[in-house]
């Protein structure tokens, strides 16, 4: 495909991007990103460094929800503050795994849209169906499918960090779902509140990713994964039909001549 000109990003869909040191260059979508093909001796080190920084961003967003939102009930808070250190203990085994494989922060071009995203939605039932739900949802997709082809490689080590991190995403997506769930009980009104966010960030992502990103992905759903996080066999199938036709849309434009 012929590389197109992007049009800007809608300013109202971000808030700022969270600080990274003078060294790290930031950018605000994916086809700024380093990208490399497959083949790239240093594609599994971009893999990991990238890691390195969304564990980061989910740090940050955590803090900032627990900051935004005071008056949450304790039983909320304590799970973002767990969180927040379960993020902590991500991002640093990745700096370690990036650093003893002979790389350096700032070596790649890193993306901060999952915390520019999260600034701009002002409920917290929003933030965790987009955060939670969504982003962490996904990723419990990609670590599940890493874990495996770490394993097919006898990349042990690797393997062994995404068995953790796996069994943390499962408790993060789970606290997530059970808070959401009891929460529309009480006021059926927040499913509009969750409805919005996730079309306010539906947008964005789709902003964020266009001119590639979307083309990337080679994993389905984790039924297993996502059945013990809290979805239902009705979300999971859900996600999986969207799964699917998000690769058929992507195979019919790399088949156009």
């Amino acid at each position: 495909m012929s590389e197109t000109k992007l049009p800007p990003l809608t300013p109202e869909l971000y808030g700022d991007a969270s600080v990274r040191e003078a060294h790290v260059r930031v950018v605000p979508r994916w086809a700024e990103c380093a990208n490399l093909p497959e083949d790239h001796p240093d594609k599994k080190l971009e893999f990991l460094h990238r890691q390195m920084n969304e564990e980061a961003n989910v740090m940050e967003n955590a803090a900032s929800s627990l900051a935004d939102f005071p008056d949450a009930p304790w039983e909320i808070r304590m799970w973002l503050a767990r969180q927040c250190a379960d993020e902590a203990r991500h991002l640093l085994v990745y700096k370690q795994l990036v650093e003893g494989r002979g790389g350096h922060v700032g070596q790649f071009p890193v993306m901060n849209f999952q915390y520019r995203i999260l600034q701009k939605i002002d409920t917290l039932i929003g933030r965790l169906a987009v955060q939670n739900r969504t982003f962490e949802a996904e990723g419990l997709d990609a670590v599940t499918h890493a874990r495996t082809k770490a394993v097919a490689e006898g990349d042990y080590e690797l393997a062994a960090i995404y068995d953790a991190q796996q069994a943390d995403e499962i408790i993060h997506i789970g606290f997530a779902n059970e808070w959401i769930h009891k929460q529309v009980k009480k006021n059926p009104r927040d499913v509009l509140r969750m409805a919005e966010a996730l079309t306010r960030g539906g947008r964005a992502f789709e902003e964020v990713f266009a001119g590639g990103g979307t083309h990337v992905t080679e994993y389905g759903v984790a039924h297993a994964e996502r059945e013990m996080a809290g979805f239902d066999t009705a979300e999971i199938e859900f996600a999986s039909r969207q799964s699917d036709e998000r690769r058929e849309r992507v195979r019919a434009i790399e088949e156009q001549p």
